[in-house]
């Protein structure tokens, strides 16, 4: 029998959310599949007024997860591809849990209120780019319904990747 998903509300991340990102990503086990190690709290500014942007100009970005007590879980939303290989021009979904949170159905929640979001936003299509050994964020992909499209080599860190496709009118 399926536990029904936990309360999860997406929020367009706010100044304070950096030091929150920055705070519940502070793991090697959360980052691990992203460079392995934390990120200055720059990155985060800099990546929720990036993200502010996008909500402005696109309607979606990378929302801040929290639970239903107001607690900052991660984040999951859409953004466009920010590099210049792999699906370029197009929409990746994507998620990232503070570790106290997982195995808990926020994740599953959240990506399924992003596909709702990017969908009403207009967007026909998303990709999932995920690190071949991640399993728990391939298991995300397999629930929302997504299919492998293409096995990658990251530049760079020479890793196995998995590009996921969803077209949001099968959904």
């Amino acid at each position: 029998m399926k536990r029904p998903l936990p309360v999860v509300r997406l929020r367009v991340p706010t100044d304070e959310d950096a030091l929150a990102w920055h705070r519940v990503f502070d793991d090697p086990d959360v980052m691990e599949f992203h460079g392995a190690r934390s990120a200055e709290l720059s990155v985060y500014e800099e990546l929720t007024a990036r993200q502010r942007r996008h909500e402005a100009e696109r309607g979606f970005c990378l929302w801040t997860m929290v639970d239903g007590s107001g607690q900052v879980l991660g984040f999951t939303g859409a953004q466009p591809w920010p590099r210049d290989w792999g699906p370029r021009g197009e929409i990746e979904i994507g998620w990232r849990l503070g570790r106290a949170h997982w195995g808990k159905g926020y994740v599953t929640a959240a990506a399924r209120e992003t596909v709702r979001r990017v969908r009403a936003a207009g967007v026909s299509e998303v990709v999932a780019m995920v690190d071949a050994r991640n399993a728990r964020s391939i298991a995300v992909t397999g629930r929302l319904g997504m299919r492998l499209a293409e096995v990658f080599t990251t530049p760079g860190s020479e890793r196995r990747g998995h590009c996921y496709r969803l077209a949001l009118d099968e959904v």
